[in-house]
């Protein structure tokens, strides 16, 4: 299983951020952060192909569970 992240190019703009979220998740590999596998240009979209995590988002987490001050503190530092 993979997770999809679809991102539209639209502006020149746009393209420059897709650009650089690739480079930043392939070149940094962190155990704690999600695996970049491939992207692919599908018309006006870049697909990123990346690990799939059970759970959703981080921002999905943090909605659903109150996180103590020295939590926020763990996750952040990790």
């Amino acid at each position: 299983q993979v997770a999809i992240k679809k991102m539209m190019i639209q502006e020149e703009m746009c393209e420059e951020l897709a650009v650089n979220e690739i480079v930043v998740m392939r070149d940094n590999r962190n155990p704690n952060i999600v695996t970049y596998l491939d992207s692919y240009l599908v018309g006006a979209e870049v697909w990123l192909a990346m690990e799939f995590m059970d759970g959703g988002t981080l921002c999905d987490v943090l909605r659903a569970v109150y996180l103590e001050e020295g939590q926020i503190g763990a996750v952040c530092r990790e």
